[in-house]
């Protein structure tokens, strides 16, 4: 490679693009080789914040400055304000991760600092995928993020259901891996690249999707992608691996990953045939039944959760399936995508958060049999959950109502209105179980063998999180216009 080629590569462009990509890995090497002196654990802390500060402050600049540097590193990665829309959600739900597993670990803290190396390396992945306009450059960022996360799911060892789920993953999320790379290979055998420009010409792109070759490459990418946002018929793992995994992990796998996926899949929605809109509708519909009937049945809340992130990914993937039978531009599906996860990010992230700290005081107390009674014993921690409870269900004044207005409203406009109004309909099924929450902490008396929350003090930074969760919540809820004005 000559001088040229690499100036031409590596411009300025390109420096002011990568720039987040930089903090976050510079950061994440200066972690790890701070754990081999002796730095005291506020120190260490204090270079993981800085880093999610600085990579959050740049996307941050780019997001709010007169010009963006755009395609850089030959078009195979992209820097818009879209794309720094998402690396600020990401940052926000590390920090949230991370932030909530600062006390989580007390028995053994031991490798505290690994953990926050797999962390910040995860940040690095998701933005990596959201930005990728080529498929290696996407797979590099899908396992920079898969691979801490299957490290983080086992975490605790001394635990076999974190074992097992820690190795679930890992055995799921390297055949995932596995058909994305097969199908990758069959678009370049017909295409000559794998650059998704490459289906931005309208003749191109119906001359790749004439080869039958082609629709299997891109069946099997769309495969992979609907594993990590964990739609039917790719849904099965996730109980298992959330119920298992430490909470906060749990929080970041539901929401980091799904929103690493759908950043790209936005991307990548020029590789869809327009015919695909009514089987991706289908299969949205598919994955909020499925969802909203398993959390109805579930006793033990990170379970029940699970299956709501399945029925929320079948919300949004009804919005991608708007988007696909349109223009995802003027229909607003970028835009409904981005609120509704960043509503998700601080929802879901919050309420993993509020089960990490009970957890802390026994694994029965992520039980709706130990949460009943939290209100007369914790009661800010049970408003908390409450807040997240309500936006999880849609409930007006809050970010949760706003983000699944929005994404009907893509498939209303793009003359789905039979998908919207089942959508909707499944969505109030949800309210059953987000309702049996509310009732245990604060219309139930614990029972003889229920666990009892101990009074031991809550941790500043967990505070913090979830202080900073319920803001964004109703924030988002009920003055939207500074997150819709930027997106």
């Amino acid at each position: 490679m000559n001088a040229s080629v690499l100036k031409t590569l590596f411009s300025d462009a390109a420096y002011a693009a990568l720039a987040p990509l930089f903090a976050l890995g510079i950061g994440a090497l200066a972690v790890l080789v701070a754990g081999l002196f002796p730095l005291g654990k506020v120190a260490r802390a204090v270079l993981v914040l800085l880093t999610l500060l600085a990579a959050a402050a740049l996307n941050v600049g780019m997001l709010l400055g007169d010009s963006v540097p755009g395609l850089v590193l030959d078009g195979t990665f992209v820097a818009d304000r879209t794309t720094a829309m998402w690396g600020v959600i990401f940052t926000i739900g590390v920090g949230l991760a991370w932030l909530f597993s600062r006390h989580y670990y007390d028995e053994d803290a031991s490798h505290q600092n690994e953990h926050d190396v797999l962390m910040l390396a995860s940040a690095l992945g998701m933005s990596l995928m959201a930005g990728a306009r080529d498929l290696i450059v996407f797979f590099i960022g899908l396992e920079l993020l898969s691979i801490p996360l299957y490290a983080l799911a086992a975490f605790r060892r001394n635990r076999a259901k974190s074992v097992e789920a820690g190795l679930k993953y890992f055995l799921l999320g390297a055949f995932a891996a596995g058909f994305f790379l097969y199908g990758s290979a069959l678009i370049y055998a017909v295409s000559g690249t794998l650059k998704l420009d490459v289906f931005a010409d309208p003749a191109s792109r119906a001359k790749i999707l004439e080869s039958p070759m082609a629709l299997v490459g891109v069946a099997m990418l769309t495969g992979s992608l609907f594993f990590k946002i964990s739609v039917f018929p790719f849904h099965l793992w996730v109980p298992d691996v959330y119920e298992g995994s430490p909470t906060p992990v749990t929080g970041l796998m539901a929401t980091g990953t799904k929103a690493a996926a759908f950043a790209f899949l936005l991307n990548a929605l020029l590789a869809l045939p327009s015919s695909t809109s009514t089987s991706l509708a289908i299969i949205a519909l598919i994955t909020m039944a499925l969802g909203n009937l398993g959390a109805l049945v579930q006793q033990d809340v990170k379970r029940m959760l699970a299956y709501s992130g399945i029925a929320h990914a079948g919300v949004v993937l009804l919005g991608i399936a708007g988007a696909v039978a349109g223009d995802p531009k003027q229909g607003g599906a970028v835009q409904a995508a981005l609120f509704y996860m960043a509503a998700y990010v601080a929802t879901a992230g919050g309420a993993f958060g509020v089960l990490a700290l009970l957890e802390r005081d026994g694994e029965r107390m992520t039980t709706l049999e130990g949460l009943k009674g939290l209100g007369q014993r914790r009661p800010y921690l049970a408003a908390a959950l409450t807040v997240f409870m309500l936006s999880l269900a849609g409930i007006p004044a809050t970010g949760g109502f706003l983000g699944k207005w929005m994404v009907f409203s893509v498939a209303v406009r793009a003359e789905m209105i039979p998908a919207a109004v089942v959508g909707v309909l499944l969505s109030v099924v949800a309210l059953g179980y987000y309702l049996r929450v509310i009732i245990a902490m604060w219309m139930q008396e614990p029972g003889e063998d229920s666990p009892l929350a101990s009074t031991r003090a809550i941790a500043l930074p967990a505070t913090l999180a979830s202080a900073a969760c319920v803001a964004l919540v109703l924030v988002m809820g009920l003055a939207p216009r500074w997150f819709l004005d930027h997106m």
